[in-house]
């Protein structure tokens, strides 16, 4: 079976904003009316890549209409959410005073990032850190070669719970009715494999528990990528999981399951060495 990769345009843009990747394939696709919403869709179609944007890159990454983008651009600039360059515009000091607030997130990248890093040099293979934030996982941090590159995520970018590998490993960590009850409106279908209908997400998350969190994206997330993935906790909810990627013809499941469970393990115990628990 061939496989390709998911031209890198869009795939940024799924990485970005899920919404923006439904608006892609539904034309008919409203766009968003409230001033956050409008406002959160400039603030995501920056990334590490492109740090700086122009006008017309903006317009064309959020797809809202010029003269709209540019009336918020003047106010976001007022209020320092960006900063006016002479190549574009960039994220300004407000989002970054405010990003060094995430404590918590930063407690939990500090202690699991050193292990991430070796376990992606050791397994030559791209390492993802992640959290969960409603129905979307909130990357904190990446590691790889070249490969890493290829893959549409970033440090504070968003994926589909649903179709990732450590999405998928958190979510099973809810109680059931928890997670079903996230799940249950209509999901993005972001590649063929994708698993959006309820009833065999429930079934997916049941299979994950019996493995001891270990979750597994067979080319859910982007055609040709796959990862195993394993949840970091103590007691109770998983509060991050971390995750091995890696092209889905020359993925060995079984022994990279065993090895991101036990440096999950392992990362679980540095953040909880009083009440680290494995089920």
């Amino acid at each position: 079976m061939s496989v390709t990769l998911m031209p890198p345009a869009e795939a940024r843009s799924i990485a970005h904003n899920p919404m923006r990747a439904n608006q892609s394939r539904n034309p008919s696709a409203e766009v968003p009316v409230s001033m956050i919403e409008r406002m959160t869709l400039i603030l995501d179609a920056f990334d590490a890549s492109t740090p700086t944007l122009t006008l017309l890159g903006l317009v064309e990454r959020t797809g809202l209409p010029r003269s709209t983008v540019h009336r918020i651009l003047d106010q976001m600039i007022k209020l320092r959410w960006l900063a006016h360059t002479s190549g574009g515009y960039r994220l300004g000091m407000r989002a970054l005073e405010l990003g060094g607030l995430t404590a918590d997130h930063n407690e939990i990248r500090d202690a699991v990032s050193p292990l991430l890093h070796e376990l992606s040099q050791r397994t030559g293979m791209v390492g993802h850190l992640a959290v969960l934030d409603g129905r979307d996982v909130v990357y904190l941090d990446k590691a790889g070669g070249r490969f890493a590159a290829s893959l549409p995520t970033r440090l504070g970018g968003r994926m589909p719970a649903h179709a990732t590998g450590v999405g998928k490993a958190m979510l099973a960590c809810l109680e059931p009715n928890i997670a079903e009850a996230a799940l249950r409106t209509r999901l993005p279908r972001l590649t063929p494999r994708t698993i959006c209908e309820p009833e065999a997400l429930s079934r997916e998350l049941q299979q994950i528990r019996l493995r001891q969190g270990v979750a597994i994206d067979r080319e859910e997330a982007v055609a040709g990528i796959a990862c195993v993935a394993a949840p970091l906790r103590g007691r109770g909810t998983a509060p991050a999981a971390l995750s091995l990627s890696g092209r889905a013809d020359g993925m060995s499941f079984d022994r990279l399951a065993r090895v991101v469970l036990e440096v999950a393990h392992e990362a679980g115990r540095t953040l909880f060495p009083r009440r680290a628990h494995w089920r």
